[in-house]
């Protein structure tokens, strides 16, 4: 496929929306809507009791406030991993000195180009949070077993967060198996 033409329609500080058109060798054509972001860091801050920073705030496109794990948009001219420090830091006030990608994967690839990444932060230390001037966060930090209940009751909705939570736990799975595989 390649992009025969493009015309941006919107455009503000966290994305843009562009209106394209593909084609390929054979004349088979695409046209779509698309959300044009930056990407974004997700932080799952885990501390030395194994318990998982959640952040609450108020989801305008869902009509209500939801549990989630940090997470922000790499902002221009920032790498991924200069955002996730820095957007962990201004949602939490944490600062991590442990960092490991846990996956990269597309948000919504059919209408939007974010992709997400997964970090888990670890070793903390506590600061203050510094929320952008429209944000109103809440957190608190949830055990394992609370999680999957809440994920159970379908109190936890945010893909990312899921996504968060059941890697983490294969993370600790494969980490506990190179563990205790003798040399």
């Amino acid at each position: 496929m390649k992009v025969i033409s493009s015309k941006e329609v919107l455009k503000n500080k966290l994305f843009r929306v562009v209106d394209e058109v593909a084609t390929d060798p054979g004349g088979f054509e695409i046209h779509r809507s698309i959300v044009r972001h930056s990407g974004s860091a997700v932080m799952m801050a885990v501390d030395k009791e194994d318990r998982v920073l959640l952040v609450r705030q108020f989801r305008l496109p869902a009509e209500k406030e939801m549990w989630e794990l940090p997470a922000g948009r790499v902002d221009p001219g920032e790498s991924v991993t200069e955002a996730a420090p820095r957007e962990l830091r201004e949602e939490t006030g944490y600062e991590a000195k442990t960092w490991t990608l846990l996956s990269s994967f597309w948000a919504s690839p059919g209408y939007v180009d974010e992709k997400m990444n997964l970090f888990l932060a670890e070793d903390l230390t506590a600061g203050e949070q510094q929320p952008m001037e429209d944000e109103r966060i809440e957190m608190r930090w949830f055990g394992k077993d609370e999680l999957r209940q809440m994920i159970r009751r379908g109190e936890i909705e945010d893909a990312k967060t899921l996504v968060g939570y059941f890697l983490w736990l294969e993370h600790k799975e494969h980490k506990k198996l190179v563990g205790s595989t003798p040399s």
